[in-house]
């Protein structure tokens, strides 16, 4: 398959750095396949290269001596060792301290699937030693719009993991989600949990899937679903450790009518979380088009931020609410999503927040539905600041917030 994707010109960039190099997310997201494009490239620049996949028990038994061995080892390997699903390699930090302390070992690129341990490790071992990466599902703009059989209805009902793109059918597809969900939410990460309390695990899944995009009281899920409140924190302090569920925070700036602890959360696939609601219809008989063109949004703005952004929503008591607010160096841009444009009126939610910010520079809203060429993107003002109506399915528009 012929896929680019997005995070590879930086990881590409890492090649040359001293330090490890370690991709982060879920299972199934193309980590994997990040590897051995790495692992390519790296050949064709002269590199000699070494592939560890440690699922396998030999390549896992290879790697189970001493650290004197270890390091013997991997000086012998070439330029580069590429070390797959790393977690399963007892003390792995701890080999990559002593390569990179001992500035005569390879370069070191390792993916790792989300576990608590392995973020507890990279802190008390690698300080300063490695860069991590987060892989996402693919994007539809720039990523899963690139293959010839990519369908956007598709996408919105199947999410965007690679492996689906090797599924013919629907019925595949959702087995395929199914499988996950069982495997990996269902039994690796409740595994994290370490208490026999399913049910109330498996309802908060649901709840969370179901609530998507909608303000979220912990209160009122705890009594829900009968936990603790302390109980439900840490239960979704590990959902966000392991990158199953982003928390959204409110945006505020200590004025009186404002939210300031709600949370908004967002599962990390639009198929996943699709599967757990069971609802795989089509676009037009769904009830939940809103929380649809959230999620798709949500996930473009989050796997953009830069150290200096940061992403809120924004909702006053009074029930005024704009979805998401991008900060730039501490400049909010409100921006407000619908599944289609039905004029200015649908502006009344963005024009209070300009109202209240006049340090925002503009604003955005942005529709799941295509727009034609000859209105998009159209443009508005509003007391001397523009504000921009674009399709959530044009490249160009997310691209912006990057720029």
């Amino acid at each position: 398959m012929n896929l680019h994707r997005l995070l590879e010109a930086r990881l590409v960039s890492e090649l040359d750095r001293p330090t490890a190099t370690i991709l982060l997310g879920p299972r199934q997201v193309g980590k994997s396949f990040l590897l051995r494009r790495l692992e390519e490239i790296a050949q064709q620049q002269g590199k000699r290269t070494t592939f560890f996949d440690l699922e396998r028990p030999d390549h896992l038994r290879q790697l189970s001596g001493s650290d004197e061995e270890l390091l013997g080892l991997f000086q012998s390997s070439g330029d580069v060792v590429f070390l797959d699903e790393f977690q399963y390699l007892e003390n792995a930090t701890r080999l990559f301290k002593i390569l990179s302390d001992s500035r005569s070992g390879p370069k070191v690129i390792a993916s790792g699937s989300s576990s608590i341990e392995i973020h507890k490790h990279l802190k008390e071992s690698l300080s300063g030693r490695f860069r991590a990466f987060l892989v996402h599902p693919l994007e539809w703009m720039g990523e899963y719009d690139q293959l010839r059989q990519a369908s956007w209805p598709d996408y919105l009902r199947f999410g965007g993991l690679p492996g689906l793109l090797h599924e013919t059918s629907d019925a595949d597809r959702m087995e395929l989600l199914s499988n996950l969900v069982s495997t990996y939410l269902l039994k690796d990460i409740r595994a994290l949990i370490q208490e026999e309390n399913v049910r109330a695990f498996n309802a908060l899944l649901y709840m969370l899937a179901q609530n998507q995009g909608s303000l979220v009281s912990t209160a009122s899920l705890a009594r829900k679903i009968r936990l603790s409140e302390p109980t439900l924190a840490r239960y979704l302090y590990i959902l966000h450790q392991t990158y199953t569920v982003f928390p959204l925070g409110s945006f505020s700036r200590n004025l009186a009518n404002e939210l300031k602890k709600s949370r908004k959360y967002y599962l990390y696939d639009l198929g996943i979380r699709n599967m757990l609601v069971k609802d795989f219809s089509l676009l037009a008989s769904r009830p939940d088009k809103g929380i649809l063109a959230e999620s798709v949004v949500e996930a473009s703005l989050r796997r953009r931020l830069q150290p200096n952004e940061t992403l809120h929503f924004w909702r006053t008591k009074q029930g005024d609410e704009v979805d998401f607010v991008l900060c730039r160096d501490r400049t909010p841009v409100p921006i407000e999503v619908k599944v289609s444009f039905h004029g200015s009126q649908d502006f009344r939610s963005l024009h209070k927040f300009l109202d209240a910010y006049p340090d925002a520079p503009a604003a955005y809203l942005l529709t799941l539905e295509d727009r034609s060429p000859e209105s998009d993107p159209a443009e508005y003002s509003y007391s001397g600041r523009t504000i921009s109506v674009q399709s959530c399915q044009s490249a160009a528009t997310m691209e912006f917030f990057a720029s």
